[in-house]
């Protein structure tokens, strides 16, 4: 009895052990085949992922390839895609601009979504500004004597003073402007004693003589009609203005040409704007010019655009430009500031978008067009420059008719990047682990047999 029981263990434990062997060379085989690629999904180059991370920091050396229709699928190999079968092209660097995104009316209304629409218009631009007011150049003048003299008498005594044309300054008495007289004199006097010809030389060359000392006709004329010598030669100012600095006092000895007086002429003034560098094409000679000021509301001065200066403020890295403006009741006075508005209209038209309808990211600019059914897509654009009424003028990217976003953008930019985010995640992980058939079947055709058979047992 106990040796066919002990002959029941020893078949038993020797089934165990055939069993137990089998099972072990069963799992090694399987797990052979599983990493030699047979029962496995074979991984391909084709739709390899690559992080954009790695990009950005230039940790791929090899140039990747992408498909145009397909741009989740990524390869650092030419060929084709694998969905579509076409070619793959060379994959730039660059960020997620979004896609496509569909939102319904309610969902719009609780955004406040509004749009507007590309159209073609006038492209106005106004340049706002600065400036201050200064003297005309061209109509200073400055009283400096050609002889030594002494000033007997002033008329004009202080700085600022209004003066008028013609009207007396101060009185000079000089040496040499009385000797030149008194030659003078004696030479219209005497006719007897000068040889004809002489006489006439002698007179034209002391009258040269006080000319050049700018002794005006009238006091020749006098001088001849009377026969009296003046002691002091009154001069006088050259034309109206205001004057702007006095070096005289009474009984002051001055040497020839010392500046005695300044005058400006301020019925008309020059004001001196700042545009900026990028500005400078836009501005040119003869342009309508407003200027306002702070001190008087309501009054707009118009003026012309006379010279653009070919230099720019070195501290302040801009271009100063010159306006002309006439001021016959001397309202506009040296150094005050005032606003500038310089309006340009180009000579064709071009594109407009409300400007609040682009995004800007710093590298490029997007808008998001309308596509109806709620559909809304991004799209790069380049842009021009400003302009009035909130526009701004669109050089390439979108078509005159059709719709953009104004309002509400910036949710649709972050929902059309959330999507795009996760369709790239969600569309290259499907790519990469979809099985292909092989020469032995797919991975679902050998497991499923293999569950059929299992069934079947």
């Amino acid at each position: 009895m106990n040796s066919e029981r002990t002959e029941t263990n020893n078949k038993r434990s020797a089934f165990i052990l055939v069993l137990t062997t089998a099972v072990i060379t069963l799992l090694l085989a399987g797990g052979a085949a599983y990493f030699s690629g047979h029962l496995g999904p074979r991984q391909t180059t084709t739709t390899t992922a690559v992080s954009t991370a790695d990009h950005d920091h230039g940790r791929s050396a090899k140039t990747l390839y992408t498909c145009g229709m397909h741009p989740w699928i990524i390869s650092d190999q030419p060929g084709n895609c694998p969905i579509c079968g076409m070619k793959l092209v060379p994959k730039r660097n660059e960020a997620m601009g979004g896609v496509e995104v569909k939102i319904d009316p309610v969902t719009q209304q609780n955004m406040g979504i509004r749009t507007a629409q590309v159209r073609k218009g006038s492209l106005t631009h106004t340049i706002r500004t600065y400036g201050h007011i200064t003297y005309d150049e061209t109509r200073l003048t400055e009283i400096s004597p050609k002889f030594n003299g002494w000033i007997e008498k002033l008329y004009v005594d202080f700085t600022g003073q209004m003066v008028n044309k013609d009207q007396p300054l101060f009185d000079i008495y000089s040496p040499e402007l009385t000797t030149a007289q008194e030659e003078y004199l004696v030479a219209f006097r005497n006719p007897g004693r000068l040889a004809g010809g002489s006489r006439e030389a002698m007179l034209a060359s002391v009258r040269r003589r006080l000319s050049y000392f700018d002794v005006p006709d009238q006091v020749i004329r006098d001088l001849e009609k009377t026969g009296v010598l003046k002691k002091a030669l009154t001069i006088r100012s050259p034309f109206k203005g205001i004057v702007t600095h006095k070096n005289a006092v009474e009984g002051g000895y001055i040497k020839s040409g010392t500046t005695v007086y300044r005058i400006a002429d301020v019925s008309t003034v020059w004001v001196e704007a700042h545009i900026f560098e990028y500005e400078l094409d836009r501005v040119k000679t003869g342009q309508t010019a407003e200027m306002t000021l702070p001190y008087m509301p309501g009054r707009v001065y118009k003026g012309k655009v006379a010279f653009v200066y070919p230099y720019l403020q070195q501290k302040t890295r801009d271009v100063v430009i010159r306006i002309e403006y006439d001021n016959p009741n001397l309202e506009l006075k040296p150094d005050m500031y005032a606003d500038i508005r310089i309006q340009i209209i180009a000579d064709h038209q071009g594109l407009l978008v409300p400007d609040e309808a682009v995004i800007r990211s710093g590298e490029r600019n997007l808008v998001f067009v309308t596509r109806g059914d709620g559909k809304f897509t991004p799209r790069e654009v380049n842009l021009g420059i400003r302009l009035d009424g909130g526009n701004i003028q669109v050089l390439s990217g979108l078509a005159e008719g059709e719709t953009v976003v104004s309002s509400g953008q910036f949710l649709i930019d972050s929902e059309s990047k959330l999507k795009e985010a996760i369709q790239k995640m969600t569309e290259g992980k499907n790519v990469v682990s979809k099985p292909e058939k092989s020469d032995t079947g797919t991975e679902a055709d050998f497991f499923g047999d293999m569950e059929m058979k299992g069934h079947g047992k």
